[in-house]
Formats: structure tokens, sequence, C-alpha cells
């Protein structure tokens, strides 16, 4: 059964496509919900080569690209879950993830996990302010 509330999917060109039966975002009265974005290249769904930088960044440029979908960016964030392949990557991330944010930065969980898809090392979700 559908809520009967305003739910929106949100769907981005420029991202890679929803790998599941999910979108790659919902719009829910003030916020957008964004679903996890792994560094696929969009245009050939594929893992970006390289180590977490490469692939974090490409993550972030996805996750913008679902954000820019809704006519939002990064400065709506407000809250992020980062899920590591190695938690020793934290320092790494940062750095990359740092050029994307800006104060007042979102609030953030950040896991260490056991797996993640496609073989992935990082893969971030995030929720995001609608305007009024």
């Amino acid at each position: 059964m559908v809520p009967s509330r305003d739910i929106r999917p949100v769907a981005a060109d420029k991202a890679p496509a929803a790998i599941g039966p999910y979108s790659q975002a919902v719009a829910a009265g003030p916020y957008l919900f964004c679903s996890a974005q792994i560094g696929l290249d969009p245009a050939t769904g594929e893992l970006v080569s390289g180590g977490i930088e490469e692939q974090a960044r490409r993550a972030l440029n996805n996750l913008g690209e679902v954000l820019g979908a809704a006519g939002l960016g990064f400065r709506d964030i407000v809250k992020t879950t980062v899920y590591l392949l190695e938690i020793g990557d934290f320092a790494t991330f940062n750095e990359v993830y740092a050029g994307f944010v800006e104060e007042p930065w979102p609030a953030r969980a950040t896991v260490g996990v056991a797996a993640l898809p496609k073989g992935a090392l990082v893969e971030i979700e995030a929720v995001a302010l609608l305007p009024d």
C-alpha cells in the first residue's frame, strides 16, 4: 500500500542507475533521502580504478548528481552515513570528503563493514533538507 503522503522519487541521468529495487533518492516531507552511492562510473557501470581516494571521489560525485537532480547541493546535506571496507581508510576518506562539504558540517556516522556491493571500498548515503 502506498502512503497517502507526498513521496516523490528522484532520478539523476548522470549518476549510476540503481542496481536493485530502490530509487536513487526519495523526497518526503522536508527531506531528500539519498540511497547510498559507490564509486561506479555512470558510463560503464563498473567501479573506477584506483583505491579509496578515487572511489570516494566518484561516489561523492555520483551523490552530487543525485542531489542536483532534486535542485540541491552538498550544502543542503544534514546527515551522511559512510560505510568503509577498511576502517583504516578513515583519514584518507576524510581528506576527500572535506573537498565536497562545508561548514556547518553535516552530521555523520562512519561504519567499518565486512563487504560492500560490487566489491566497493566505500559507500555513502545522505539526507538533505529540501527548500521551503
